[in-house]
């Protein structure tokens, strides 16, 4: 079933809603919201997307709000912090992976500019080329946390059916699967 179908069954006021009408599938211009969208992913793996929405603003505060230069900063107090936050997901491997990722981020922004410049790069790949891509630079980036990353901010087509509500929304922000030539 697809995540617009859900959507219509779920109750008022459940957070996946608001997610899927505002959030998914809209560009992102931020590397920190990118970073923190990664981030985001890679910690739902194995979970569900209601438990990652329900401990969000925890997520945000706890990794200095997505800020990539302070995460790549972070020392073993830092990693100590984060494994006995009980308002995040303590797993030390996605701990470890969030640090090292927004170390790739600083060494990918220095050589392009941005982490959306290095991303927008590769607009029009294939989703099992992007997944090549994403484990050869990033840690805990497997091939469905790297596809809803990818659809999640645009980067590859199909977060919303195009009879959902909102994909002339999706439209209207010019994702970037749209820009292909």
């Amino acid at each position: 079933m697809s995540f617009c179908l859900a959507v219509k069954k779920m109750a008022e006021g459940d957070l996946n809603i608001h997610y899927h009408d505002t959030e998914y599938g809209f560009p992102i211009h931020s590397d920190n919201e990118l970073f923190g969208r990664l981030l985001l992913e890679i910690n739902q793996a194995g979970l569900s997307w209601n438990t990652i929405l329900n401990k969000a603003k925890n997520f945000r505060k706890a990794y200095s709000n997505f800020d990539i230069n302070k995460v790549a900063a972070y020392q073993q107090s830092d990693i100590d912090r984060l494994l006995s936050d009980s308002g995040i997901i303590r797993n030390k491997l996605k701990v470890n992976a969030a640090i090292h990722n927004a170390k790739v981020i600083q060494e990918l922004q220095a050589e392009h500019g941005s982490f959306e410049n290095w991303l927008d790069q590769y607009i029009g790949w294939s989703k099992d080329d992007w997944i090549k891509l994403f484990k050869s630079k990033f840690k805990f980036t497997g091939g469905e946390i790297t596809n809803e990353f990818l659809l999640s901010t645009s980067y590859l087509r199909g977060a919303h059916d195009e009879d959902c509500p909102i994909y002339q929304k999706i439209m209207k922000s010019e994702p970037k699967w749209s820009k292909i030539s």
